[in-house]
């Protein structure tokens, strides 16, 4: 595990300019920097970078965060990737806490033997015209070829003794490229096959996948699990297509390294294929932070099916509303490589424009089952609904669902929550209960307060111990004050929305970065702290003394208790020093 402090210190340390120019050209406009969108098309800036506050929000789709935050969603680079890529960029190291799970390290001499193989393999292609003139039968171009790195292993069994200086490394089989047999033997891993390299987010290469070029078995064979290389959070053919999803916001899903080339070179560049694995949660994690729609394109055989349904219930807990998630199956003679060369590309983005959204394809698949015409089936329905949309986190889908799913039993939703024994999504969530002498505030009266805790964190130190508010924005100052106290003694702005980056609270801190962008560094963010504070008190204090008046004052300690409000309001009122 990453430490707390090293991050803040990361972030303290970093310019968030000098980080997302690295992506986007930004323009100085007054104070900020502004340019157009990298998570959304638009044609005058919208997108917006605080050097003074190092955050950055878009005003046009909402898009907000660090300088972690940016090379999560610009690269699609996990939390741990990007801390990491940040870290090297200014010359640091990371530092680990003591934790169960094992750390591996990767040598950095892992990787350029990958790349030496690499070369090699492409420069065999380049000496082997029957590798060539297959890559030509299926219609790929050179470009196409060395876009990708496509390249031939050549049918020997010690071929990368021509590629390294010492065939007897452990590297090499730590990395999966040869495979040590009995008594010492050694022989690599691929013979005689195209061979695909796949890269990970930051363009290394990690791992291969080969193609036999005539029959044989098995058809594709990938490189083995490694330090370099974990098959459930790679994508093959993602760092190729990063640009062109984010273009489209959009990206297809499909099941073979030939597919992703075969569409490139039709001009659907936005395709990624998984790893001989099924579609895990990582991999729709990754996914969503790069683009709005996610595609899955499987064959229309039995296999096809099957990888759709191991799709749809890895992605269920991992949807995110305003996400579209959709399945095109193909007819069972045709897979995308196939398809798109007979039919060209104008009729295969057609269909992915016309397909069947995971709303669709779920109830599709549930009411297929069972027959809605008897009571067994509609039970039947209702069991076999449950783990599928219980799983679901994102409020409106959820809530949507279960109203789909309730009609076509014919109970209500509220029986069907009952059933499952599940909380209604529509009922919205109470922060904590504040002490009976505390008076909450309106939450629209708190926007402002919690506005300077995000410009000043360490401000949450002043609020008083019996604090507590209602709503959105009382819950998130009382996580922020939480945070504080938790924290290390410095605090900063980015700290603070890094923190709190994919919880609950983020969208009311990005309302607050939002506001935020519009202060100059000269507001005295203290004076309007302290004031906001005195205000909401004296008003606490102002509706108690009425309630108490209201009452009559009827016992010794109600008068007590009015007598202690009255000295407290005029505190309150004084003038502060």
């Amino acid at each position: 595990m990453i430490p707390k402090s090293f991050i803040q210190d990361l972030l303290n340390r970093l310019d968030i300019v000098d980080v997302i120019e690295r992506y986007v050209p930004l323009k100085k406009a007054g104070a900020n920097y502004v340019a157009c969108c990298p998570f959304h098309t638009e044609k005058s800036p919208s997108f917006t970078v605080s050097q003074s506050k190092q955050f950055y929000h878009c005003f046009g789709c909402g898009a907000h965060g660090t300088a972690i935050g940016f090379v999560m969603e610009h690269t699609g680079m996990g939390f741990v990737e990007a801390v990491e890529d940040l870290a090297k960029s200014i010359g640091v190291t990371v530092p680990q806490e003591a934790s169960t799970v094992p750390q591996h390290k990767v040598a950095p001499d892992l990787y350029d033997l990958m790349q030496s193989a690499t070369r090699y393999y492409r420069e065999q292609l380049k000496k082997t015209p029957r590798a060539i003139e297959y890559l030509k039968g299926r219609g790929l171009s050179g470009e196409v070829a060395a876009r990708f790195g496509i390249g031939y292993a050549p049918d020997d069994w010690q071929n990368l003794k021509a590629a390294v200086p010492n065939y007897q490394d452990a590297s090499l089989v730590e990395t999966g490229l040869v495979i040590a047999g009995e008594e010492g033997k050694r022989y690599d891993r691929f013979r005689d096959r195209i061979m695909f390299p796949i890269v990970n987010v930051r363009g290394q290469v990690i791992g291969f996948g080969g193609r036999v070029l005539d029959k044989g078995e098995p058809k594709y064979l990938n490189s083995p699990e490694t330090t370099l290389f974990e098959k459930g959070h790679e994508l093959y053919g993602l760092f190729q297509a990063q640009k062109a999803i984010r273009a489209q916001q959009r990206v297809i899903v499909v099941e073979g390294y030939m597919d992703v080339v075969a569409l490139a070179q039709h001009g659907v560049e936005y395709a990624v294929a998984t790893l001989g694995t099924a579609t895990t949660p990582y991999h729709v994690q990754k996914l969503m932070r790069l683009c709005d729609q996610i595609v899955f394109c499987f064959d229309g055989d039995r296999a096809g099916q099957k990888a759709a349904w191991r799709a749809l219930e890895n992605a269920l807990p991992q949807l995110q509303d305003g996400k579209r998630l959709g399945f095109l199956f193909l007819p069972e003679e045709h897979d995308p490589d196939t398809y798109i060369r007979e039919y060209g590309h104008e009729a295969f983005e057609h269909e992915l424009d016309n397909s069947l959204p995971l709303s669709g394809y779920l109830l599709r698949e549930l009411t297929a089952q069972v027959d809605l015409r008897t009571q067994e089936g509609k039970s039947a329905l209702l069991k076999n609904a449950q783990p599928l949309l219980t799983a679901i986190t994102a409020p409106t889908t959820a809530l949507l669902l279960r109203k789909e799913v309730a009609a076509l039993a014919g109970v209500t939703q509220a029986e069907l929550e009952a059933l499952w024994s599940i909380k209604p999504v529509a009922t919205p969530q109470r922060s904590v209960a504040a002490p009976p002498k505390a008076r909450r505030s309106a939450p629209s009266a708190l926007r402002p307060l919690l506005r300077c805790l995000v410009m000043k964190p360490e401000l949450a130190r002043e609020l008083p111990p019996d604090w507590a508010a209602e709503g959105a924005e009382g819950a998130a100052i009382a996580a922020a004050a939480d945070w504080l106290n938790e924290s290390a003694d410095e605090t900063s702005m980015a700290a603070l929305i890094q923190h709190f980056h994919g919880t609950v609270h983020e969208a009311v801190f990005a309302t607050a970065q939002g506001d935020i962008m519009h202060l100059g560094d000269e507001f005295d963010i203290a004076a309007e702290f302290s004031g906001l504070l005195r205000k909401m008190q004296r008003e606490a204090v102002d509706a108690e003394i009425a309630l108490l008046e209201a009452g009559g004052l009827k016992t010794p300690a109600e008068q007590e208790r009015y007598r202690q409000l009255c000295e407290q309001r005029k505190v309150l009122k004084a003038p502060p020093s």
